[in-house]
């Protein structure tokens, strides 16, 4: 008789970030992710001591996404820095990717670890923009800006409700995009 095969780690890593998405991190429980996978949540134990540490485990997973493998992606493509920051805008804030970014900003303000790791994310992000935009622009203040206005707007339009004089969200955040990411303005 065979041995019963294992569920393996990184399927429990995926539906732990499955979870968190829809229900932030109380949704993520060993009970629901055994249930979604199909199995006994004995085979857990088998890779984490606790839920803790697979919470610890989905934010590796998340981070190495959302910075390591994006920037990668990015460049590994190639392209001039207005196609990286727009191809890693859009990577970063992918169908699959928003809702669990949303989900860990919204951890991050009820949790002070969770919060220093966004940190350290964002940061990493505002590096690389830096980066890219100084690729074509000399004066470090308006990389600056830039820098922070590109990541403003790729997270807070999230958040927008507002109408945009006439035109819909993708239009005024196309505008919004060329304006930033457009030839230096001095």
């Amino acid at each position: 008789m065979a041995a019963p095969t294992r569920t393996p780690r990184d399927r429990w890593i995926a539906a732990g970030l499955e979870a968190l998405a829809e229900g932030g991190p109380e949704g993520v429980r060993i009970e629901v992710l055994a249930a979604r996978l199909g199995v006994t949540k004995g085979g857990f134990y088998g890779y984490f001591p606790n839920r803790a540490a697979l919470l610890t485990e989905i934010l590796d997973a998340w981070e190495r996404r959302t910075t390591d493998d994006v920037i990668a992606q990015v460049e590994e493509e190639g392209g001039d820095a207005t196609a990286k920051m727009r191809r890693a805008g859009l990577l970063t804030f992918s169908s699959e990717l928003l809702p669990i970014e949303l989900a860990v900003r919204s951890w991050a303000r009820r949790d002070p670890g969770v919060a220093a790791r966004l940190k350290r994310v964002d940061n990493a992000r505002m590096g690389y923009l830096r980066t890219l935009f100084g690729t074509y622009v000399d004066d470090p203040d308006e990389i600056e800006a830039r820098s922070t206005l590109a990541f403003a707007l790729a997270i807070g339009h999230h958040f927008m409700a507002a109408d945009h004089g006439g035109r819909t969200e993708r239009e005024a955040m196309a505008l919004a995009g060329e304006y930033i990411l457009g030839p230096p303005r001095r």
